[in-house]
């Protein structure tokens, strides 16, 4: 293209899986855009069918939740099939717990802030990528986000990272 003279190149394409229908429609969704994003917060929500703002059900609301990960694991499935590369934005991105998990699913980025930024890096420097998926498919076989949660503090604490995940550290 050309605009005004100028050679113009038109920009990366992409979506934001943020609800369940995404993930059921990923290759289709895949074959169309450059990239895909996953919005983790509203896809919790809604995968879990919570609120994460009503107090009331807010504590049944869990990133790590089983169900969460078997969609993320479809969406990166999915998009792979046409080589595009998949990034997660939302609190799971910033969550040293996380972490290994989303290098086990083979994510491409993550969007954070920029103080989570540092334990995400410890993280990804301490474990290697075929730790994380040996890592992700015993999570990925467990039926309740406790489970998840106390096997991947076990990991991270035979690693040394403890700290990471527990307050006052």
């Amino acid at each position: 293209l050309e605009e005004e003279g100028y050679s113009v190149r038109t920009p990366p394409i992409g979506v934001m899986v943020e609800v369940p229908s995404a993930v059921y429609m990923i290759e289709e969704l895949a074959r169309r855009v450059d990239f895909i994003s996953v919005g983790t917060n509203d896809l919790t929500q809604y995968l879990l069918a919570v609120d994460r703002n009503n107090t009331r059900v807010a504590g049944l609301y869990d990133d790590l939740h089983p169900t969460v990960l078997r969609a993320l694991e479809q969406v990166v499935r999915g998009a792979r099939l046409f080589n595009r590369p998949v990034g997660i934005c939302g609190e799971l991105a910033g969550n040293p717990m996380a972490t290994v998990l989303l290098m086990g699913l083979g994510v491409d980025s993550l969007s954070m802030s920029a103080g989570s930024l540092m334990k995400v890096k410890w993280v990804v420097r301490s474990f290697s990528v075929s730790r994380a998926r040996q890592l992700l498919h015993a999570a990925l076989r467990m039926e309740d986000p406790a489970q998840v949660r106390g096997f991947v503090e076990r990991a991270l604490d035979e690693r040394g990272l403890g700290g990471l995940f527990r307050p006052g550290r």
